[in-house]
């Protein structure tokens, strides 16, 4: 018996997991044993919990290759003192809450991050502020990591080396939530990412993308707010994404659009909110979506679907004040339009079914002129483009045949 229970003790100590090991608190302070955070790092066990009192901490890079628990009591402030990134990740099972980073170095060559995950599992980064970073937080080759509730601002400065709030690189089963970024180039950016949950970020003053993912299959995008940022957002080459509850709101600009679908399919976008913004929806290639339930106020363009989005449905959606509420490149489309409320829609419902008697036409035959010869948008106003709407509503001849709503909404239902 004592046998064993000597061996179980060397086990304990040599070769246990992690969590079966005594944590160790180590309290970092400018007046007290501990001032060096990169120090107390290097020399804390794997299992402890290292405690960073209120204060400023000029560091070198820092580098966690053991599972520890690194938190701010007081809002402390870690600044980098030499051109790399200033907290690099390297082992499973890190968290880090309650700082505040600054000082690092833009470079033109260099991913400088003020924190990076690289090759591990079950990482978190919460609660904490980061300042004037090239990339903020990255994320690669990694899974099970959580991103929550950071407050992170860049330079905005488009003539520095601008990198991405928050970088999400080959990784997987990650959550990115309650996140506040802007002044980045892109504040949210996934490259070949899956199962991520991206839920109740504002991203917003970003250089070019508010959101962009390429090759990200299989993620949902919920609550989140997309505003003013330089181009909007745009996702790409991707199938099997939910985007629901969101907001794309105020991105102007000639190349600016709430949403850009490029090569998406089997997706669906519902109860989302365009305001504000040159195009609101924008599709290109891919297909096979469902838009639901969304609302489309005061855009340029609501929705632009171009020819080769085949296989789409847009039901219950509310188009009001726009300037188009649909616009295509083609006569003939796959689309199928039904149950929408359109603010333009002047027709009757005898029956009082709430729903309209007289099919609508949703693509205005000024919007395929103004596609053709953008400058003639200037004629916006006058008289001469009421005559034409209205000759095309009582002889559509030029406008697509098939992308008609039979069932126009009396009235909004929400």
């Amino acid at each position: 018996m004592k046998r064993a229970i000597a061996a179980f003790g060397v086990w304990l100590v040599a070769g246990a997991p992690h969590a079966l090991v005594a944590a160790e608190r180590i309290v970092v302070s400018p007046s007290g044993p501990h001032r060096s955070v990169a120090e107390a790092v290097r020399g804390a066990p794997a299992g402890s919990t290292i405690v960073i009192r209120a204060g400023t901490y000029r560091e070198p890079p820092i580098v966690v290759d053991r599972p520890l628990t690194i938190a701010g009591e007081g809002r402390p402030r870690i600044e980098a003192i030499q051109a790399a990134t200033l907290i690099k990740v390297v082992s499973d099972d890190v968290t880090i809450r309650g700082l505040v980073l600054g000082g690092i170095q833009p470079s033109h060559v260099d991913d400088r991050a003020a924190v990076r995950f690289e090759r591990v599992h079950r990482c978190a980064l919460e609660d904490t502020e980061i300042h004037a970073a090239p990339f903020a937080v990255v994320i690669a080759e990694s899974s099970g990591c959580r991103v929550e509730r950071n407050v992170i601002r860049g330079t905005g400065d488009s003539r520095s080396a601008l990198g991405n709030a928050i970088h999400l690189w080959s990784a997987r089963d990650v959550t990115v939530a309650g996140n506040d970024v802007s002044g980045h180039r892109d504040g949210l950016y996934f490259e070949f990412v899956q199962d991520a949950r991206v839920e109740g970020n504002r991203s917003s003053g970003n250089a070019r993308y508010g959101l962009h993912f390429m090759f990200s299959h299989h993620c949902a995008y919920r609550n989140n707010r997309l505003e003013r940022n330089g181009a909007g957002v745009a996702v790409m080459y991707t199938h099997d994404v939910e985007m629901t509850g969101n907001t794309f709101a105020d991105n102007r600009g000639p190349t600016a659009y709430g949403l850009l679908l490029k090569d998406i399919s089997d997706s669906r976008l519902t109860g989302n909110h365009f305001t504000g913004n040159t195009v609101g929806l924008h599709m290109e290639g891919g297909g096979h979506l469902n838009v639901l339930d969304n609302q489309f106020s005061r855009n340029g363009w609501a929705i632009r679907l171009m020819a080769n989005s085949p296989g789409n449905r847009f039901e219950g959606n509310v188009f009001q004040a726009n300037s188009f509420d649909m616009s295509t490149n083609s006569r003939s489309t796959t689309a199928v339009v039904s149950g929408n409320y359109w603010d333009r829609y002047r027709g009757y419902d005898l029956n009082r079914d709430g729903k309209g008697d007289v099919a609508f036409r949703p693509v205005r035959l000024f919007s395929l002129l103004v596609t053709s010869q953008p400058p003639s948008v200037i004629l916006m106003r006058s008289a001469f483009v009421d005559v034409l709407d209205a000759t095309e509503r009582a002889l559509p001849v030029l406008t697509p045949g098939t992308l008609v709503d039979p069932a126009p909404l009396m009235a909004v239902s929400r």
